[in-house]
């Protein structure tokens, strides 16, 4: 997830037209929820408290675990490999660079590990569906000081998106915008 804020203008007709895809597809994601929720909670496997959600939940809280751990040691390639996709996107309000792949993950993180000293991710909201997955948070940083003008004000809300991949979890992209999410949704 990259934080920084940028003047808007310095993206690429490309990068435009990814952050464009990426909100539909969210909005899709978004739209398809309400139907899939509503035909969810019929289904066993589905409904709140399953199986299915309750291991879901322990494996993103597991990979939330290593990406705060991973950031308060500085850790940038356990952010980047453990924790995002190869392919992952991130975008994000106030943000006109889209970030797309392990190599532009890297960079930005790079610059995100010294400006903020650690993260927390407190989940809100978690939906499972098979081998894809999302889930509200909040996600709070510690910037540093000098640094606070370059950032939106702690927290931020963001939606995960996970996939199942080779039998595990793996972020494949996440969306912000400022404020919290108030408990429950």
């Amino acid at each position: 997830m990259n934080l920084q804020r940028y003047s808007v203008g310095n993206n690429t007709p490309g990068e435009r037209q990814l952050v464009t895809h990426t909100i539909r597809a969210i909005g899709l994601v978004l739209a398809m929820l309400g139907t899939m929720n509503a035909g969810a909670q019929s289904q066993q496997g589905h409904a709140a408290g399953s199986s299915q959600e309750v291991a879901f939940k322990k494996a993103i809280r597991q990979l939330y675990d290593i990406k705060e751990s991973a950031w308060t040691k500085g850790d940038v390639e356990a952010i980047v490999t453990r924790f995002y996709a190869p392919d992952a996107v991130s975008v994000g309000e106030g943000d006109p660079t889209t970030l797309k792949g392990t190599k532009r993950f890297r960079e930005a993180y790079k610059q995100l590990l010294r400006d903020i000293t650690s993260v927390r991710v407190e989940s809100v909201r978690s939906v499972v569906n098979g081998n894809a997955g999302w889930d509200w948070a909040n996600f709070y940083a510690n910037v540093k000081p000098e640094k606070a003008r370059e950032y939106p004000q702690s927290p931020v809300r963001i939606l995960f998106l996970f996939s199942k991949e080779k039998g595990r979890w793996i972020c494949k992209g996440d969306i912000f915008v400022t404020g919290k999410f108030d408990d429950p949704l």
